[in-house]
């Protein structure tokens, strides 16, 4: 078999690609951020990556024919916490182009064998359902069959990072029977996507496919292993300004610290400080933490409230400070060796907007090659 190759669109700084790995090769990928493509030039070298509006681009910009093109358009406008304008807005409304681009190749003959989207899970629910029914009609115009999984990854990494993946596979591409389920199962196809998947008109569920995925071995690390004791980029809070965020919890969360000062052990937590009302009413700004060994879900930074901090209590030692850049990068499953803009929030907005990439070797190694390589087969071609 030869080396499957792809397009990676809304490429950030090339998680796809590392998620994917040396055993694929990468002929073309485009995003729109100066800054992010210039990690992804750090990372990945130059000769792939081209900096642009996607609406600009043409087909015959793309080189060969790529056996995948990954497309992890932006979420701003599907999120819960944005604006709801879904596939009509300015940034979510990016996947219509690169869509155009998919249909080109496809009057070029070089439609890819296999698509991928990845997105917030809102996109199930967008406008009642109907930007999600959009994509899926999409791809069913375009002779695609599609399934959709809902993969967390909190399965790999300590992280909780739920994200919509929408796999399409060419109508004359065979897909092997033991990726196919008669029904949904745990803990892939959420109640969620189950409900998106029913108010499907009939003829995008005859293009469904149900995938079947083995479960995650049993992660073992936890959000305490990553955590840089001499962290790089920010320093850790001194004494009042910890009792400045302890002050801004509710009891609930204050009770939390005070369990964990008596489990015994280090507990780190991650907190993130949101808008909530009081009991009388009123807007005040709370302290929100969280100690079950997992991080909060990484967010790009809109002003201080989004970006993440860290507890550690041990005993009545606590100390607290923002979560270090290359802790995120450990949060979205990249290597040490991964270079990171020296920026801090540069640094934040690329990991916490870009595709975790276990999630993404996952994906491949259980689907993507796995249909590749069944396609393949020295038997499958002689037929």
């Amino acid at each position: 078999m030869t080396v499957p190759s792809f397009y990676e669109f809304f490429a950030g700084g090339g998680m796809a690609r590392a998620g994917l790995g040396e055993g694929w090769q990468c002929l073309f990928a485009n995003d729109f951020d100066h800054k992010k493509s210039r990690v992804y030039k750090d990372n990945w070298g130059d000769k792939e990556i081209v900096t642009g509006d996607v609406r600009k681009l043409k087909a015959a910009d793309l080189p060969g024919h790529a056996d995948l093109a990954w497309g992890s358009f932006p979420c701003q406008d599907l999120s819960l916490a944005g604006g709801g304008a879904g596939l009509k807005g300015d940034r979510s409304g990016t996947f219509w182009p690169f869509w155009s681009l998919i249909k080109d190749l496809q009057k070029d003959g070089r439609a890819p064998r296999l698509i991928v989207l990845e997105n917030v899970n809102g996109t199930l629910t967008s406008h009642g359902g109907k930007d999600f029914t959009a994509i899926c009609n999409a791809l069913h115009l375009a002779d695609y069959r599609f399934g959709a999984l809902i993969v967390d990854a909190a399965h790999f990494v300590p992280h909780s990072r739920p994200r919509l993946f929408i796999i399409g596979i060419r109508g004359d591409v065979e897909i092997p029977a033991a990726l196919v389920n008669d029904t949904p199962s745990f803990p892939f196809h959420s109640r969620a996507l189950r409900n998106a998947h029913e108010r499907l008109p009939p003829r995008l569920k005859r293009d469904w496919i149900w995938w079947s995925l083995p479960a995650p071995a049993r992660r073992n690390t936890t959000f305490a292993d990553l955590i840089e004791e001499i962290p790089s980029g920010v320093s850790w809070h001194t004494q009042a300004e910890t009792r400045a965020l302890l002050a801004m919890m509710s009891p609930v969360n204050r009770a939390k610290v005070t369990a964990a000062k008596k489990a015994g052990r280090r507990m780190v937590g991650g907190i993130y400080k949101r808008t909530r009302l009081d009991e009388n009413g009123y807007k005040v700004q709370r302290a929100e933490v969280r100690f079950d060994d997992i991080a909060g879900c990484l967010r790009t930074p809109a002003g201080g409230s989004s970006r993440q901090l860290i507890i550690v209590v041990d005993g009545d030692k606590i100390r607290s400070r923002l979560i270090s850049s290359r802790e995120t990068a450990r949060l979205m499953g990249l290597p040490e060796e991964y270079i990171l803009p020296e920026n801090y929030n540069e640094a934040y907005h690329l990991t916490g907007d870009g595709v975790a990439v276990p999630v993404v070797r996952f994906l491949a190694e259980h689907i993507l090659s796995s249909v590749l390589k069944h396609n393949d087969s020295p038997m499958k071609v002689a037929a």
